[in-house]
């Protein structure tokens, strides 16, 4: 049945330690469904996809370096995906020298494909659960077009991280178990007047806000709670630059840029390296600031690299 499919894309066993990201396995479900929908008998020969699966990891994975043999190896154990080498079934270990050696090669386990085959829909559906379980709604769609994933085509779309009616996108699967609180988004742009923590930005078409999101600190995700010391008013660029790690917050509650993010232009200086050290706005009083333990998260698990220095220091400096 397609809920046992589901029920082990939401399920995948992982390397967990005191809130630790360790998207490997989703990453690699998720590509190997892209390469499905577009090739269902085709291969992934591990040599051949190690360089993407790198690239996968270093956009959407931890910031410290990683490697995609490891879930190339042990995804087989959540019974999704199966290894074959030159000499036959089975994985020949977790090493990147053995797996290119061995011409291993990989793809989703056979009950899975024949699933797949019977029910086309099924595709679309593991991919949102696996969404859902491990990233925030602002990468689902950066995400899927890098793994090559067509949702429109298998039969499900999106639904946009700021809509203000927005349910739970996984709720009507039976591997969904943990809703999200419509009222969080409410909650924390009232918490922020309606303004950018970051930029100030404040866009209204009318009476309704636009491009205005609430934005988790600790992801949903990752057990981040749907309360206000876990969120931020951002806008949407913002949004999507605090989710990818270029922005996070420092102990002052002053906002910090990563130092691997690089922009030439003045609209990259002045929307985001001219953010560097600066306060963050709200909340207004009354509402809580973000929470020590939940800005300490985004910091160690989504932020890339060392932060840059205020951006008055480094012009007067």
């Amino acid at each position: 049945m397609s809920t046992d499919w589901l029920d082990r894309a939401a399920g995948l066993r992982r390397w967990t330690n005191n809130g630790v990201r360790a998207p490997h396995k989703p990453l690699l479900l998720l590509y190997a469904l892209g390469s499905h929908q577009q090739d269902a008998d085709g291969e992934l020969r591990f040599s051949a996809v190690e360089g993407e699966l790198k690239r996968l990891l270093a956009e959407y994975g931890p910031s410290h370096p990683t490697t995609p043999a490891y879930p190339f190896h042990h995804l087989v154990s959540d019974g999704v995906w199966e290894v074959r080498t030159d000499r036959g079934p089975g994985s020949p270990g977790s090493g990147v020298g053995v797996l290119r050696a061995s011409g291993a090669t990989g793809r989703l386990a056979p009950g899975l494909r024949a699933a797949l085959a019977e029910e086309p829909s099924l595709l679309g559906r593991m991919a949102r659960v696996v969404l859902d379980a491990h990233f925030p709604l602002s990468l689902h769609a950066d995400l899927c077009e890098a793994v090559g994933l067509d949702l429109e085509r298998a039969g499900t779309g999106f639904v946009g991280a700021a809509d203000p009616g927005a349910a739970d996108p996984g709720a009507a699967d039976p591997a969904a178990r943990r809703q999200r609180d419509r009222r969080m988004r409410e909650l924390v742009l009232t918490a922020y007047e309606f303004r950018c923590a970051f930029c100030g930005y404040d866009g209204a078409l009318g009476a309704i806000t636009v491009g205005l999101e609430a934005a988790h600190v600790r992801w949903w995700s990752h057990d981040g709670p749907d309360e206000v010391d876990n969120g931020l008013c951002l806008c949407s660029l913002h949004h999507k630059l605090f989710d990818r790690g270029v922005l996070g917050l420092g102990e002052d509650h002053r906002i910090l840029v990563s130092q691997r993010f690089v922009g030439r232009s003045e609209a990259s200086r002045r929307h985001v390296l001219a953010l560097s050290g600066r306060p963050v706005i709200g909340p207004q009083p009354g509402n809580p600031p973000v929470a020590a333990r939940h800005r300490q998260w985004h910091v160690r698990q989504v932020f890339h690299g060392a932060p840059r220095p205020p951006a008055e220091a480094a012009h007067t400096g």
